[in-house]
Formats: C-alpha cells, structure tokens, sequence
C-alpha cells in the first residue's frame, strides 16, 4: 500500500514534506499542468513551493505522444514533408525548409535562386507568424488582452498569405526537396507588398500598449534570470540566448538558402530577464519585415524548382506529351526517389532556436534514421533554473518568455 501523499508518478513528490528537522519548515508540492491554458500546452510543471516562492520546479514532459521522428522512417523523403509541418506548428514552413535542405545536401542538389529567395521570405513571414502568436498569448497570460486581439489581426494576414500560395493556412508543406510545391500564385508581389509595408506601424502599436506600461514593466523586468552559462550548459538557443547578451544566429553564422545576400541586424539586450526577451522578439519582427521586404523587391527570376527530373515531379504538359517524363513522374509518386547513401546534419534559425535535422539514409527510397535537435526541447531543461526562488505568479511570465511549442518538444 502507498504511504500517505505519495502516488505511483516517478516525478510526483510528497504533497507535505519537511524541509528542516531544526526550523520545523514544509514545503507544499503543487502541479501546474498538463491542463492548465498558461503552460502553452500539454506540459506539466511539478512546483515544490516555501510560501509563495518555488523551492524546486521540474518540468515533466512526454504527454502529447506524436512519435513523428518514428514515422519518418516509413515515409519517402518527399511524403516525410507533411511530418515536418506537424512538430512545430507555430512554425511549419521553417521544419520544411530544414527538412529540405538537409535531404537536398545528401543529393548534392543546387536550388535556383527564385527558389532560395521564396523561401527566405516565406520563412520569414512563418517568423512573424510565430512571434505573433508569442506575443499575443504571452500578453495575455499577463493581462494585456488588447495586445492579444492586435496580434491576433496581423496574423490572419499572413495565413491568408500562405493560403494564397498553398491552399493552406497552416500545416502548409509548400516547400518540396527540389524548390517549392507549386509555381508561386499571380498577384503574391501585390499581397506580400501591401502587408509588408503596413506591418512596421503594428508593431508599434503593439510597443505603445506595452514597452512603457507600467504593469507590464512590473511583471517582466528582473523576473525570470537565468546565467549565460547555465543556458549554454543546458542547451539553450535562439531569443532567450540574445536576450542575455550572446550575438549567436544561424542564419548570420552559417547562412543557408541565401541569408548571406540579406542585409539585417541581430537583436541583443543584457538584461537577460523576461522583459529583454520581449524586446529582442520585437525587433526580431522588424528584422523579419526587412528580410521579406528585400525578397519581395529583388526576387530573381527564373525557375522556381531544380533541373533534376530524377527528383522533382515534371511539368504537367510534358507528363502527357513526353514519355520519359511520364515515366519519372510515374516512378517518383509510386516509389518515391532514392537518396545516396550517407549522413547529414542541418540546422536553421527557427523562431524558437537553433533546428536541426540529422538524417542517415541506406541508399533507398525511405530514410533509415532521422533525429531534429528542436530549440523548444533545449529551452524547456532551463524551466527549473530559472524560476527557482521566484513567485508562483512569476513562474508564468517566465515560461511564457521561453516561447516553446509542445509538439516541437514530444516529437
């Protein structure tokens, strides 16, 4: 039989425990989570409490069970981009992208430049669409409703965008190992444009409500800090990493898909808390509009996929009048192509961290082992050093601050 307040969970902990035989002190166990609308998810967060202040956090995860890493293997490298939109899908387009490339490097393949281009842009805009989901959920985990609804606005713009070019808002998988899923649609330059050019005035409207409002200043500055080192010891990346000083980015570092044509700045603060984290995310949205703003105005021309009939699906109208190109595209649909046999790693900057796709392949048409390095797995091991010794109160705008997506973590 259990002792009394213990259960069978390996992480649950006495709900009454005795801190010092000599103070006579007792902690409180309280679960937030896996229901609670504040944890961003089917997270769980195992909090041992001293009055209002966390003694001890561990975050306990595994809830969502989506074993996508698993199904890849029993996919065809092309059919496995449908999986990448569904591990994080706050940022879809950025998990197919790093899918893409790492397959496209184990093919040696070079992608047009109209190719690479579309890509960064709609990336850019998948950034945007995260950030806004970020922003709009963090306020209101704090109280700021109207911030909410503004982000909520913006947001509809850019599905609708991605709809425009693959007929869907969200699980979109329109880029393709190759170059993209189909030709970009007639009148993207008009739709992009106008978003674009009035999105810099949103985000002031968003910092007017909030970067000198007082509450909002009371609830984030100081709260939440956690050393350079521990995260770098614990595998942090992204935001959370230039929010305390350290001026690491992807896609300056180690430009993929040609970042390195791109004129833009990388956010910093020192302040390392959750209010820096905050500001560094803002100017990451007026960094992104920069980006998608250059790609609009000089997208070059050309093809929108690569010369590799062995890989890329041809054009409809030779399918019916060529023979050689029925058969490849017969070939490709009902077995897939075959990827030469070697390892890869790949990493972007997702809007979370780093992203990396490790991908092994046998020489056949299905990959034999595929591992992601997701930035919201990283981020999650800090949850415990960073509110210890703070308020229960805090432990929302802390977590809040780490941006992470559960589907990104249980994958």
């Amino acid at each position: 039989m259990s002792q009394p307040g213990l259960t069978d969970d390996p992480v649950a902990l006495p709900a009454i425990q005795e801190e010092d035989a000599g103070t006579g002190r007792r902690t409180m166990v309280l679960n937030m989570g896996p229901q609670h609308p504040s944890t961003h998810g089917v997270l769980r967060l195992l909090m041992e409490l001293d009055g209002e202040n966390i003694a001890k956090c561990t975050p306990d995860i595994g809830y969502l069970h989506t074993g996508i890493e698993k199904e890849f293997e029993v996919k065809n490298y092309q059919q496995a981009v449908t999986l990448t939109d569904r591990v994080d899908y706050l940022a879809p387009l950025s998990n197919n992208l790093g899918w893409c490339l790492a397959v496209e490097k184990l093919l040696a393949l070079e992608i047009p430049p109209q190719a690479q281009w579309m890509r960064v842009m709609l990336t850019e805009l998948t950034r945007l669409n995260s950030h806004l989901v970020w922003l709009g959920t963090h306020a209101i985990d704090i109280g700021a409703m109207s911030v909410f609804l503004y982000c909520f606005r913006e947001r509809e713009d850019i599905l609708r965008i991605f709809e425009m070019f693959s007929g869907q808002r969200m699980m979109t998988s329109y880029f393709r190992i190759g170059g993209l899923a189909l030709e970009p649609p007639r009148g993207w330059q008009q739709r992009v444009g106008k978003f674009i050019d009035i999105f810099p005035s949103r985000v002031d409207e968003y910092e007017d409500l909030l970067t000198k409002n007082r509450i909002w200043i009371g609830r984030t500055r100081g709260v939440g800090k956690i050393s350079l080192e521990d995260m770098l010891d614990l595998g942090v990346t992204g935001p959370m990493l230039r929010a305390a000083g350290l001026k690491l980015d992807i896609r300056k570092d180690q430009p993929y898909s040609s970042y390195e044509k791109f004129d833009f700045e990388i956010p910093t603060r020192t302040e390392n808390d959750v209010y820096a984290r905050y500001q560094v995310r803002v100017e990451e949205m007026r960094q992104s509009a920069r980006i998608v703003k250059q790609a609009l105005e000089g997208m070059p021309s050309g093809d929108w996929k690569a010369d590799a009939p062995h890989v890329v699906l041809p054009d409809r109208e030779k399918m019916k009048t060529q023979m050689e190109a029925l058969i490849y595209h017969f070939k490709i649909v009902t077995e897939g192509f075959r990827v030469p046999e070697g390892e890869v790693f790949q990493a972007i900057e997702s809007p979370r961290g780093e992203l990396g796709y490790y991908v092994v392949s046998d020489g056949t048409t299905k990959p034999l082992r595929v591992h992601m390095r997701t930035p919201s797995f990283g981020n999650l091991q800090a949850t415990g050093t960073m509110v210890q010794g703070c308020l229960i109160a805090d432990v929302i705008a802390s977590i809040g601050s780490m941006d992470f997506v559960l589907g990104d973590t249980d994958r």
